[in-house]
């Protein structure tokens, strides 16, 4: 597992190394030709790689402080700062949108309050076409990278290239119509691949954000990792799984299981441990067993039960009923009701569900826990 997180460090900043190397060449090469014909799109353009550069350079710190160690004031590690790599990402990209249609805004009033147009030549335009070409070459190169690792900033890198490759065809396009027909159009096209970038920096703000917040964990996973744990020996049932991410592949979770009330504490340990070396060794999740210990059959318990189904049956936003528990010693009775989110008063429902076993068994006590969906659907 360490070797894995270490490969995966190695190809971001492998990858980030190569981008602020390529970026740094464009600039130089961009802002050349943009002095020379005049043209305020190239030297934006050539900005536009400088912001780039200063993305790779944020990749590349955010993963050396992502993998820092654990430590006393953040025990569960510093992954999370991948997720704050990209919002800067994403910020930057939304900078590079504004400033790509404040540019364009500008030259348009220029052209027509001075009648300034660039004074391309054939060889700026293939100068312009072949960084076009390189800058696609690094937006797919991060994408895969980013896709191949996990990596959401090389992701968010790769979107900004391929939208900083669209906003140089937009040039490219422009100088083509003023080098063989006198037009000017860059402009115009400069604030509509602007708008797309700013609509592309806002998807990638989002997400990261949606990730810092802290997101429901892959629901086909969830249905795999239930499934594992159902097919242990001794396990009756798995309930309230949670599963927290604190960065890539870096997870902490917990879990309720049903056992059978007879057996030991020792059996009980070895189903524990069984469950938590399999969350560990498959995916990579550190988890807290709880345990559900069933009722002996009896004819009221089973009455009880049979009498809760039918009460909650019908209810959608009632997802599952578990850890049910009746003491008749002492006569009160406790289980676990999973509402679903949709349901805009869960305490009045789960308290309606309490009455109503009540007046089925005035004598007894009920302790209904109400739990969220965090894994169901």
């Amino acid at each position: 597992m360490a070797d894995k997180i270490v490969n995966r460090d190695k190809v971001i900043i492998r990858t980030s190394i190569v981008g602020i190397i390529g970026n740094v060449l464009l600039v130089g090469f961009k802002a050349t030709i943009g002095f020379i014909v005049g043209s305020i799109a190239i030297i934006m353009d050539a900005v536009n790689n400088l912001t780039d550069a200063l993305s790779s350079i944020i990749t590349i710190i955010g993963t050396k402080l992502a993998n820092k160690k654990p430590d006393k004031k953040h025990p569960y590690g510093h992954g999370r700062v991948e997720y704050i790599t990209s919002t800067l990402i994403g910020a930057i990209v939304l900078f590079a949108g504004g400033l790509a249609i404040y540019e364009s805004i500008i030259s348009i009033i220029d052209y027509f309050k001075n009648g300034v147009q660039p004074d391309y030549s054939l060889v700026s335009l293939f100068i312009i076409g072949g960084a076009i070409l390189v800058k696609v070459g690094i937006g797919i190169f991060f994408k895969i990278q980013g896709k191949k690792v996990d990596s959401e900033a090389l992701k968010a890198s790769g979107t900004d290239a391929l939208w900083d490759a669209a906003l140089s065809g937009a040039t490219l396009v422009g100088a083509i119509f003023a080098y063989t027909l006198g037009w000017y159009v860059e402009g115009y096209i400069g604030i509509l691949i602007g708008l797309f970038i700013i609509k592309s920096g806002i998807g990638i703000v989002r997400e990261s954000i949606s990730s810092i917040i802290g997101e429901r964990h892959d629901i086909e996973e969830t249905k795999h990792i239930i499934e594992d744990i159902n097919s242990i020996d001794g396990v009756k049932g798995a309930y309230d799984l949670i599963i927290n991410n604190y960065g890539h592949n870096k997870n902490i979770g917990s879990v309720h299981i049903g056992v059978d009330g007879k057996i030991s504490a020792r059996e009980i340990q070895v189903i524990e441990r069984n469950i938590t070396q399999l969350m560990y060794m498959k995916y990579n999740i550190t988890m807290t067993v709880g345990i559900y210990a069933d009722n002996e059959d009896s004819e009221l318990t089973n009455a009880m039960r049979s009498t809760l189904v039918k009460t909650i049956k019908g209810n959608p936003h009632i997802l599952q009923m578990h850890g049910f528990f009746v003491d008749i010693e002492n006569k009160f009775a406790n289980f676990d009701l999973v509402v679903s989110f949709d349901e805009k008063e869960p305490e009045k429902l789960i308290n309606e569900v309490k009455v109503a076993m009540e007046q089925a068994y005035p004598d007894y006590t009920f302790f209904v826990q109400l739990d969220k969906d965090y894994s169901l659907s």
